[in-house]
This record gives structure tokens, C-alpha cells and sequence, in this order.
């Protein structure tokens, strides 16, 4: 299993939070479908303020690539990105249009110890 961290910012505007948490807590069926059929085993997200972090424990068949094209592919997978996006804004240096930006591991107590 592999893990990877991403982070993304909300519009900063509480009613628009409450309404993206909201959809969260109700995942169109499909979105799930997608997810999981991607090989992603376990996903989390958790928020501080607008911003958004989210972990995602991956399977060996998980690949950013095939999960992109995937989803280019799903009518309602882009239905709901389109949707998110009224309540998303794109973290400060990332690429016109991109949402989720991977991050970087800085420090493991693991490999320290």
C-alpha cells in the first residue's frame, strides 16, 4: 500500500463550506464507484480554515495517470468536479485548472528513529 497527501483550498466563505461539507457527508454513488475502482482503498480528507488536506491509501494497481484518464472519460465524474468546483480555488502556485496538489513528505518519525 501506498499513501499519498494532497492539498487543495476551499473559497473562503462559511455558507460555501457548510454546503461542501455537506456534499461530502452524501457521495454521489458513482463518485465512490470511481474512487474505489481507481485502487484507491481508503481516502480521508480533512479542513482547517479553507484549507483542505486529504490522504489517500493506494493499492499497487493506483496510477495518477489511469486515474485521469478515467475520470476525463466518466460523464458524472466530471459532472461532480464541475460542481466542486463553485466551492474550490486552486492552492496558491498551482497550474491553471489543477485542484489537488500533491505534496511533499518532509519528515518521517519512522525513518528517523
Amino acid at each position: 500500500m501506498k499513501r499519498y497527501c494532497l492539498a487543495l483550498d476551499l473559497v473562503d466563505n462559511k455558507k460555501l463550506i457548510a454546503e461542501y461539507e455537506a456534499y461530502h457527508q452524501k457521495v454521489w454513488p458513482e463518485i465512490l464507484k470511481s474512487i474505489k475502482d481507481a485502487g484507491i482503498e481508503q481516502m480521508e480528507i480533512y479542513r482547517t480554515g479553507n484549507r483542505l488536506f486529504m490522504i489517500m491509501e493506494v493499492n499497487d494497481s493506483f496510477s495518477f495517470e489511469k486515474k485521469t484518464k478515467a475520470d476525463t472519460g466518466n460523464d458524472k465524474v466530471q459532472e461532480w468536479e464541475q460542481l466542486m468546483w463553485k466551492y474550490q480555488q486552486a492552492i496558491p502556485g498551482s497550474k491553471p485548472g489543477e485542484k489537488w496538489i500533491l505534496m511533499n513528505r518532509m519528515f518521517s518519525l519512522s525513518e528517523l528513529c
